[in-house]
C-alpha cells in the first residue's frame, strides 16, 4: 500500500527531477518492483508534451527486452529515455548501439576486431603504467577527489592508449565526453543540453576526423588504425561511421569505468570489514569490482521502443511504446540477491551491469573488468587507510550513475 506521503503508483513520474538530486531513485525503484514491475509513467513534469513510457525494473522483464530485438527496437526511437532534443535521434542512430541487426552487426564486428581477449590481456601491463603514474602524481598530498584526481586520468589514459589519441589530449576529451552524458546536470552543463549539441559534439566530429586523417596516412598500433582498415565482405567504415563510433568507445571507456570504480571505492571505504578482506586478500579485488557493477552499473538505462503490441509483465505494451530498462533497479531486486543494498565482495552474484544478453551486450566487457581490478588493486595498495574525506556528490543525469565527486584522505 502506498503511504500517505507518496502518490498512487499509477502518478509516479520516474524521470521527474525531484527523484534524480542524488543519484538514481533506488527508493522508486524498490517501490515499483513490489507494486508494478513494468509501470508506465506519463512523461516528464518539465516536457508535458513529451510522450510516456513504461520502465522495466526487474532482471527477467529486462533480460526478455533485451534479447528481443525484432519486438524491441533500439533504432526506431532511439536509446535514451530523454527528450531527443537532449540528443538527436540521427546521432542515437549513427552510432551501432542505438541500430538493429544486420546493420548493428555489422559495424559491431568490425568495433570487435579491437576489443579480443588477446589484445586486451596485452594491455594488463600498460594500464597497470598508467594507473601506477596516475597515482605517483598526487606526490605526498594528503587529500585529493578520488573522481578527478584518481579515476579520472586513469580511465582517459586508458581509452586514450586503445583509441591512439595523445596525453596531452586526455582532458580535453574527459571535458567533452563528460558534457554528452550528463547533458541534463546543472553543475556540469550550466548552459543546459543546447549547449552540447552546438558546442560539443562539433568539437568531437573534428578532433575524430583529424586523427583518422592521420591514420590513414601513418597507421599505428591502435584501435582507430584497425577501424580505418578493418573491412567486412569488401566493405570499409564510412568516416561517419567510425566517427560516431569513436565516440561511442570513447564514452563507454571513460564514464562507465569512472563510475564504478568511484562508487565501488566509496563502498569498500564505508565499510571496514570490506576493505580488510581486499588488504588481506588483493586477490579478491576482481570479485570487489563484480559486485561494484551489480550495486553501481554505469549507465541508469537503455530504451527501446516497441514495432508490435505485445505483453511484458503482465502489461500490454503497444506497438511505438517507449521501454526504458533500469539497470540499476534490476542490480537491487529483492529474491534475485539476499540484502540486495549491502556491498559484500564474498557474494559472487551475476549481474547485468554490462546487459542482459542479445545484440547489444557490452563489448569492451573485457577491457573494463581489467581496467577496474587494477585500478583496484593499485589504489588500494598505495593508500591502504584512504577514506571519505567529505560529501559526495551524485551526477544528476538520469543516463550515467555515478559521482561527480568524492573527496578523500589518503593517508591517516
Amino acid at each position: 500500500m502506498s503511504t500517505t506521503e507518496e502518490p498512487p503508483v499509477d502518478e509516479l513520474r520516474v524521470l521527474d527531477p525531484e527523484h534524480w538530486t542524488d543519484g538514481p531513485p533506488l527508493g522508486v525503484f524498490k517501490r515499483l518492483r513490489s507494486e508494478c514491475p513494468v509501470h508506465w509513467s506519463s512523461g516528464i513534469s518539465e516536457h508535458p508534451d513529451e510522450p510516456g513510457f513504461w520502465s522495466v525494473t526487474k532482471t527477467e522483464h529486462i533480460a526478455a527486452v533485451s534479447k528481443d530485438w525484432r519486438t524491441y527496437s533500439s533504432e526506431r526511437g532511439g536509446m535514451l529515455a530523454m527528450p531527443s532534443h537532449f540528443f538527436p535521434l540521427e546521432i542515437q542512430n549513427a552510432m551501432f548501439i542505438g541500430m538493429d541487426p544486420p546493420k548493428h552487426d555489422r559495424l559491431k564486428a568490425l568495433f570487435q576486431r579491437g576489443f579480443t581477449p588477446k589484445r586486451t590481456a596485452e594491455h594488463e601491463d600498460a594500464i597497470r603504467a598508467i594507473v601506477r603514474g596516475v597515482l605517483d602524481g598526487l606526490g605526498d598530498r594528503e587529500t585529493c577527489d578520488l573522481v578527478t584526481d584518481i579515476a579520472q586520468p586513469c580511465v582517459a589514459r586508458v581509452i586514450g592508449s586503445f583509441m591512439g589519441t595523445p596525453p596531452e589530449d586526455d582532458a580535453a576529451w574527459a571535458r567533452v565526453i563528460n558534457a554528452i552524458v550528463s547533458a541534463d546536470d546543472p553543475e556540469v552543463n550550466p548552459e543546459g543540453p543546447a549547449a552540447v549539441m552546438e558546442r560539443d559534439i562539433p568539437e568531437v566530429v573534428r578532433r575524430c576526423q583529424a586523427l583518422i586523417a592521420e591514420r590513414i596516412a601513418e597507421p599505428k598500433d591502435d584501435l582507430t588504425t584497425v577501424l580505418v582498415q578493418a573491412e567486412v565482405d569488401g566493405e570499409r567504415l564510412t568516416e561517419h561511421e567510425i566517427v560516431m563510433g569513436f565516440l561511442l568507445l570513447m564514452t563507454a571507456g571513460q564514464d562507465s569505468t569512472k563510475g564504478v570504480f568511484s562508487q565501488g571505492m566509496r563502498a569498500i571505504m564505508e565499510d571496514p570489514e570490506q576493505r580488510q578482506l581486499l588488504l588481506d586478500d588483493p586477490s579478491l579485488a576482481g570479485d570487489a569490482v563484480e559486485e561494484a557493477l551489480r550495486m553501481f552499473p554505469a549507465f541508469a538505462h537503455f530504451r527501446r521502443t516497441a514495432t508490435a503490441d505485445a505483453e511484458l509483465g503482465g502489461q500490454q505494451i503497444r506497438e511505438g511504446d517507449k521501454v526504458v530498462m533500469w539497470y540499476p533497479s534490476a542490480g537491487r531486486e529483492e529474491g534475485v540477491y539476499e540484502e540486495p543494498d549491502r556491498f559484500d565482495l564474498r557474494r559472487g552474484a551475476e549481474h547485468i551491469a554490462f546487459g542482459a544478453g542479445g545484440r547489444h551486450f557490452c563489448l569492451g566487457t573485457a577491457l573494463a573488468r581489467l581496467e577496474l581490478r587494477i585500478m583496484v588493486e593499485e589504489t588500494l595498495a598505495r593508500f591502504p587507510q584512504i577514506a571519505i574525506d567529505g560529501t559526495p556528490r551524485a551526477a544528476q543525469a538520469v543516463f550515467v550513475n555515478q559521482l561527480t565527486t568524492l573527496p578523500v584522505r589518503l593517508r591517516p
